[in-house]
């Protein structure tokens, strides 16, 4: 099927549409902004207290931890990491070896070959292995 318009018509349609669309969707006012107005909600009383969003009022959510068991293969102090090879995280990750961050504390107790267990957690800066100890 050919097109009504030219192919530069259609490429700058294609191109003004979204802006269009988000500019339409600022012009017209919400529901309650129009009830409001036209005093539609006569009943409601008007406070001029803002009120803080649910995501601010909530305290910060601590990361989830999983129990990790694994070997000390490397040690990379430049990184302030060990290489892990470790057992199957249920629910978290597969077996594997991978760069895990670590405290000071526990990259100088590091030892190369060490059986170890941890608990696993998510970061913003990626994967981290706390309460290292060595495994009995």
């Amino acid at each position: 099927m050919k097109s009504l318009l030219p192919h530069s018509a259609v490429r700058r349609f294609n191109r003004t549409l979204p802006t269009a669309l988000a500019l339409a969707a600022l012009a017209v006012p919400s529901p309650g902004l129009l009830g409001a107005a036209a005093g539609a909600d006569a009943k409601a009383p008007v406070t001029s207290e803002a009120k803080p969003p649910a995501a601010e009022a909530a305290p910060a959510k601590a990361p989830a931890r999983h129990p990790l068991k694994g070997v000390v293969l490397e040690i990379r102090a430049d990184r302030g990491a060990l290489i892990v090879k470790h057992e199957e995280v249920p629910g978290v990750m597969r077996a594997m070896t991978m760069l895990l961050k670590v405290d000071a504390a526990t990259l100088a107790a590091a030892k190369k070959d060490q059986a170890i267990t941890g608990l696993l957690v998510r970061k913003p800066d990626g994967w981290w292995l706390e309460e290292v100890k060595p495994a009995s």
